[in-house]
C-alpha cells in the first residue's frame, strides 16, 4: 500500500514547521480574504479590556454626633428657663449618651464628625447642670412659699382665735348680775338694779290678774368728756322660762323713759314695769343698751326671790353711789309715751 507524501510545508505527524506559531499560516500562504483563525483579534483593533467591579467606600456614621449636638442645644435652651428644668434633663442626658457613642464611632473610624460629638457632650453636660440647678432652685422657692403660706395660715388662725377669744370675753363681760355696772363705748356706765315688786293701779294695761308685776330701774351715768345722745327705747325683760315679759303701763306716772342728751358727769334714771306669769316669776333677765343702733345689748339677770346684789339698798343713791336726786339730769317721760 502506498502512503501519500505530505506537502513540503507540513511535517509528518501534524508537526508545525519551525518558527511558525500555532494558528499562523506559513509565509506566502496568507489570504486576506480568509476569515481570521479562531481566538485571534481583528487586524488593526486592540482587544477589549475586561470590566472591573466597582469598589464602594463605607459611608460615615455621623448620626450619633448630630443627634448629640441637637439634643445638647435643646437642653441648654430649656435650661435657660428655670421653671422648665423638668423638661431639660432628658435631652441633656441623651446628648451625653449620644455624644459618647459618636466619639466611640469616631475612634473606630466609623464617623467623621468628632467636633459635633464633642460639642454635644459639652452642651449635654451644661444642660444637665442647668436642670439640676433649676430643680434645686425651684425646690428652695417652693419650700419658702410653702413656709410663708403656712406662717400666714398660722397667723390667721392665731388672729381668728384671739378675735374669737376677745369676742367671747366681750360677750361674757356683757352678762352681769343685777346691780353690776357695765360701761359702753363713749363712757356711758349703765347699771340695772334688782327688780322690785310693783303694784299697778286699776287702769294698768299689760298686767293679767295673778301675774307678778316688777319694776326695773336703769341708771345711766356719762363718765366721758362729751355729751352723749341716749336713745334707749325700752329694755327687754325675759322671765325664768326665757319668754318675754309684758310691759305694764298705768296712769300713776311712775314709769320714766330715758331719752335725749346726757351731759358729762350727769346721771339719768329710767323706770319700767313688767308683768311675769306666776310660774316663771322667780328669775328675770333684763336686756338693755343706751343706743341699740350703736352698741350691742348688755344683760343683767338674777333671782327675784331672796337677797340679791343690791338688796342692801342704795339709800337714795344711783348705782354709782352718787345721789340720784337733783344732781342727776333725768330726761324722761312716761313709759310707752
Amino acid at each position: 500500500m502506498t502512503v501519500p507524501t505530505p506537502p513540503d510545508d507540513q511535517k509528518p505527524g501534524g508537526q508545525i514547521p519551525d518558527g511558525q506559531q500555532p494558528g499562523e499560516q506559513a509565509a506566502g500562504d496568507y489570504n486576506p480574504w480568509s476569515p481570521p483563525p479562531p481566538g485571534s483579534a481583528p487586524v488593526g483593533q486592540e482587544p477589549y479590556p475586561m470590566p472591573m467591579a466597582p469598589v464602594w467606600a463605607p459611608q460615615p456614621r455621623n448620626g450619633m454626633g448630630i443627634a448629640a449636638l441637637v439634643l445638647g442645644i435643646i437642653s441648654v435652651v430649656l435650661g435657660l428657663f428655670i421653671i422648665l428644668f423638668w423638661m431639660s434633663w432628658l435631652p441633656a442626658l441623651l446628648a451625653l449618651i449620644f455624644g459618647f457613642v459618636g466619639l466611640s464611632q469616631v475612634r473606630r473610624g466609623l464617623a467623621t464628625n468628632k467636633g459635633m460629638a464633642v460639642t454635644g457632650v459639652v452642651l449635654g453636660a451644661v444642660g444637665l447642670v442647668a436642670a439640676v440647678g433649676g430643680g434645686v432652685f425651684s425646690a428652695i422657692v417652693v419650700d419658702k412659699v410653702v413656709d410663708d403660706a403656712r406662717t400666714k395660715v398660722e397667723e390667721a388662725e392665731a388672729s381668728a382665735s384671739a378675735e374669737a377669744e376677745s369676742e367671747a370675753a366681750a360677750e361674757a363681760a356683757r352678762h352681769l348680775s343685777f346691780g353690776k355696772p357695765y360701761t359702753f363705748d363713749g363712757g356711758l356706765k349703765v347699771t340695772v338694779a334688782k327688780p322690785e315688786p310693783f303694784t299697778p293701779d286699776a287702769f294698768a294695761h299689760g298686767h293679767a290678774k295673778g301675774n307678778k308685776a316688777i319694776e326695773v330701774t336703769v341708771t345711766v351715768v356719762n363718765t366721758g368728756r362729751e355729751r352723749v345722745a341716749v336713745e334707749t327705747g325700752l329694755p327687754d325683760v325675759n322671765d325664768a322660762d326665757g319668754a318675754s315679759a309684758s310691759l305694764v303701763i298705768d296712769g300713776s306716772g311712775r314709769q320714766k323713759v330715758i331719752t335725749g342728751y346726757l351731759l358729762p358727769g350727769r346721771t339719768a334714771v329710767g323706770k319700767y314695769a313688767f308683768s311675769l306669769p306666776p310660774g316663771a316669776a322667780d328669775k328675770a333677765e333684763v336686756e338693755f343698751s343706751p343706743d341699740a343702733a350703736r352698741w350691742d345689748d348688755a344683760y343683767w339677770s338674777g333671782s327675784l326671790n331672796g337677797k340679791g346684789a343690791d338688796d342692801k339698798g342704795t339709800g337714795g343713791k344711783g348705782a354709782d353711789g352718787e345721789p340720784a336726786g337733783p344732781a342727776a339730769q333725768q330726761v324722761s317721760g312716761p313709759a310707752g309715751g
